[in-house]
């Protein structure tokens, strides 16, 4: 007898998280594998933040935190919105959770009725198809390549809209391609959604912080869909938190009553500790972010120079986050040197493993087949060395 949901049944496993446990379980063997199918940096939490949760502990923060998360971080919250972002929310506009992911899953299943459309530009992160099929909604992608640096167009977007369309879900910076919208193109795409007052604007911002640009804008700004966005970001990102597990959710008030009311039935508040840590993030030195920021950028420069020499893969330049996403399709019909030609992206990434040691994400688990994701959050020793063996490994296809 099955005893699994049909619920569970229809889920995709995580294939960032399966490549990461296949690349460990290599190095377990004994094999020097380069692991860069991870989204994480790969720096320590900053001392000020750490030393924050010591102080929790000794305070006594032991137990059960409310719902939402406790007021004073909460507040931290809705002053980095206004100080940061130039916009508005009250502390009871807000939502912890633990983590962007759940924040972001909070938000569908309290806004998305069974059959409600919601529209999702690809390449998109692995987990928003799946958290859509979790809220029984219909995921409309709209997708964009290389050639248009992984934006949809406002045209785009009008033509994906129908009388079903509930949630629009736009990550900005992008996870996996670090394309950041510009303020003209947001407020193009914004001018289309004010002729339908009836659809939400879910806005992945986890990856603000790390960015290549002078400024990163958000969908919020503009007052014509203003009170229809909801805003997801944490820690994990900017402030080498992932662990940690803090993220929030920003959003009109009856839908911040809903999704405290959904993680009030499940998980209730957020670590207590993990979260006066988050608070002396916001409030503390900001230095930490310039730092690893500008560590990023470098890598950011030094990937992208050497992934456009390996032939055959198309490579643009990310403006955000730490991820490169090039199409590698050419390599589609090659013969490896056992003689068994690669049938698709997927196939290649397994053969780079296997043969260069380097753990990469076939691009067709975000919604893009023809591409692949490399994280650089990684040494530029590891970067230098990781490309060097791809390149190598490669050219030994024929």
């Amino acid at each position: 007898m099955n005893f699994i949901s049909e619920r569970i049944q229809k889920l995709s496993p995580s294939a960032t998280l399966a490549m990461s446990q296949k690349s460990a379980e290599l190095k377990a063997s004994g094999v020097d594998v380069i692991n860069m199918s991870v989204g994480e940096p790969d720096f320590d939490t900053p001392h000020h933040i750490k030393e924050a949760a010591k102080k929790a502990i000794d305070d006594n923060f032991s137990r059960y935190t409310p719902v939402a998360g406790y007021l004073s971080l909460r507040k931290a919250v809705s002053d980095k919105l206004s100080r940061e972002n130039n916009i508005e929310f009250t502390p009871e506009q807000i939502v912890v959770g633990n983590g962007a992911k759940q924040e972001l899953c909070n938000a569908l299943l309290a806004c998305i009725n069974p059959g409600d459309e919601v529209i999702i530009p690809t390449p998109a992160w692995v987990s928003y198809v799946e958290m859509v099929k979790l809220a029984e909604g219909v995921t409309v992608e709209v997708p964009a390549g290389i050639e248009s640096n992984f934006k949809i167009t406002a045209e785009q977007l009008r033509a994906a809209i129908t009388p079903k369309t509930k949630m629009l879900m736009l990550n900005s910076p992008s996870n996996p391609t670090g394309s950041i919208y510009t303020r003209d193109e947001l407020k193009a795409l914004a001018d289309v959604l004010a002729e339908y007052p009836g659809i939400l604007i879910l806005a992945d911002e986890i990856y603000e912080h790390i960015n290549f640009v002078d400024k990163v804008h958000s969908i919020s700004e503009f007052e014509s869909v203003r009170d229809r966005v909801i805003i997801v970001n944490g820690v994990s990102k900017a402030y080498a938190m992932t662990g940690w597990r803090i993220g929030y959710l920003a959003a009109p008030l009856p839908i911040a009553k809903a999704v405290s009311k959904l993680q009030g039935q499940y998980t209730s508040g957020a670590s207590s500790i993990a979260q006066k840590a988050a608070e002396a993030a916001y409030t503390g030195s900001q230095e930490c972010i310039e730092e690893m920021r500008k560590a990023f950028e470098r890598r950011r420069d030094l990937i992208v120079e050497l992934a456009s020499q390996i032939p055959g893969w198309e490579v643009n330049r990310p403006d955000g986050a730490f991820y490169l996403f090039p199409k590698v399709e050419a390599y589609v019909g090659k013969v490896k040197p056992d003689g068994k030609k690669i049938e698709n992206v997927g196939e290649y990434v397994m053969y780079l493993l296997e043969e260069a040691h380097v753990a990469c994400v076939d691009g067709e688990a975000f919604c893009a087949p023809g591409y692949m994701r490399l994280s650089y959050a990684t040494s530029d020793e590891n970067i230098r060395e990781a490309i060097r063996r791809i390149a190598e490994a490669s050219a030994r296809l024929i």
